[in-house]
């Protein structure tokens, strides 16, 4: 493992954050109210930001920017656990990060807890296992058939998962995480970013037992 490995994997989760969280500043901003048109714009600026940090990146670390990610390929012996918690930390760490540059280019206090938006309850949290599943089902079929069309296949996928999953599609740990110091239209409450992950964990799981057989090798 290397310090460029890191420093891509830190700073395209915070690309991934800006991407989600300025989009979700200026759609609440522009959108009058109008809550599906604000996650509309929401969605498609993530999609995008995905596509593009995923094809630049991805040839120096993976493009995994997502805790989840780096396990999965973990537990398929295609990452090294020794790297894992490197990996871990510097996307927590950039995603942190991303958020606080958004609350910079809007004027808005840089240091922000979520108090606003609750996003708890069963159908919310089944929500988050079916999203983090079917980004690793997109992300090792992708790989499995047409590796270069990774970064367009998660862009997509995310951007329809913010409308047909009940949680708007976190999937991604560090982003729940990072996204809970924004007290804005992309913000959850801390208090219910816990069992977020831990379904997000609990799909990484079924995915582990599910995928291989599904893809398997050639």
């Amino acid at each position: 493992m290397t310090g460029q490995k890191l420093l891509a994997e830190g700073l395209g989760t915070a690309m991934l954050l800006v991407g989600v969280v300025g989009s979700g500043i200026m759609a609440e901003t522009l959108a009058d109210g109008n809550v599906a048109l604000a996650l509309l714009a929401n969605a498609i600026a993530t999609g995008c930001m995905l596509y593009a940090i995923i094809t630049t990146l991805g040839p120096i670390s993976g493009a995994h920017f997502n805790p989840a990610v780096t396990l999965a390929f973990a537990l398929r012996g295609e990452h090294s656990w020794s790297a894992v918690a490197p990996y871990v930390l510097v996307q927590i760490g950039g995603g942190i990060l991303g958020v606080w540059a958004c609350h910079v280019m809007f004027d808005l206090a840089i240091l922000q807890s979520s108090a606003t938006m609750h996003r708890t309850g069963t159908a919310q949290w089944f929500s988050e296992i079916l999203a983090t599943f079917g980004l690793l089902f997109v992300i090792f079929g992708g790989l499995r058939s047409r590796p270069e069309a990774v970064p367009a296949l998660v862009g997509l996928y995310i951007t329809g998962a913010y409308w047909f999953t009940s949680s708007t599609s976190f999937a991604n740990p560090a982003v729940t995480i990072a996204r809970g110091f924004s007290d804005t239209f992309a913000g959850i409450y801390p208090g219910h970013i816990p069992m977020f992950i831990l379904m997000q964990l609990a799909a990484v799981g079924i995915g582990h037992l599910m995928l291989p057989r599904l893809f398997a090798p050639r």
